[in-house]
């Protein structure tokens, strides 16, 4: 079960999120509370690299930027994933040096089900599927909240987000926390977990509550 620990902008906070297990750590460089710029994102990356061995994956998150700006931060940074959270067409996925995250809201618009058919056909030319070797893209399903790109604590639709894990490789986000993911990873049986309010604290991400997150999610 893969952990990404998403929005840390304090490489502390990304150094006990490793510590404590996380697999994947999520920075924001789109318009969020939670931005992170390019020499703060290359901070926390120093940091990870300075920790336990292999450190965790660092992931990207964009919205409507254009591939190249990403690819350039990506390179600066040291960029393992490219997450894109915006109405990005799935031509994209092409267009960039990573493995991409796409999140999807469950609309059922025609560009999402084209992103649904690139997972599935990124999953069935991989070899294996982990932490360490994601497929080309993987899905990552988020709550539907009009106006927003992600990172409102809603939950996402649970039992829609069933339906596509038996079709599709994804990883589960929106509204988790210590206490609901172990259930929420019973009920969709996804492939990974995805956190960001969750695990804060007054609007500040909470050494203690990554701690418990992970831990419930090993718990399963």
């Amino acid at each position: 079960m893969i952990v990404k620990i998403c929005g840390l902008r304090r490489a502390d906070h990304a150094s006990a999120a490793a510590a404590a297990g996380a697999d994947w750590i999520g920075l924001v460089f789109a318009a969020s509370k939670r931005r992170v710029s390019v020499a703060e994102a290359s901070a926390i990356a120093a940091a990870l690299r300075e920790g336990p061995a292999p450190p965790p994956l660092l992931a990207g998150l964009f919205v409507n930027e254009t591939p190249a700006t990403i690819a350039a931060i990506a390179e600066a940074v040291g960029l393992d994933l490219i997450q894109l959270s915006g109405d990005e067409p799935v031509d994209d996925a092409d267009a960039l040096p990573l493995p991409v995250l796409k999140t999807i809201r469950l609309t059922g618009t025609p560009a999402e089900r084209a992103w649904i058919a690139r997972a599935q056909r990124a999953q069935a030319e991989s070899q294996a599927i982990s932490a360490r070797t994601p497929p080309r893209v993987v899905l990552l399903v988020d709550a539907h909240v009009p106006g927003a790109y992600g990172g409102t604590g809603t939950l996402a639709d649970w039992s829609r987000a069933a339906a596509l894990a038996a079709e599709a490789p994804l990883i589960l986000a929106g509204g988790l926390h210590p206490a609901n993911v172990a259930r929420a990873i019973a009920t969709v049986r996804p492939i990974g977990v995805d956190v960001s309010s969750g695990v804060e604290t007054d609007g500040v991400k909470d050494p203690a509550r990554i701690e418990a997150f992970i831990a419930a999610v090993r718990s399963v």
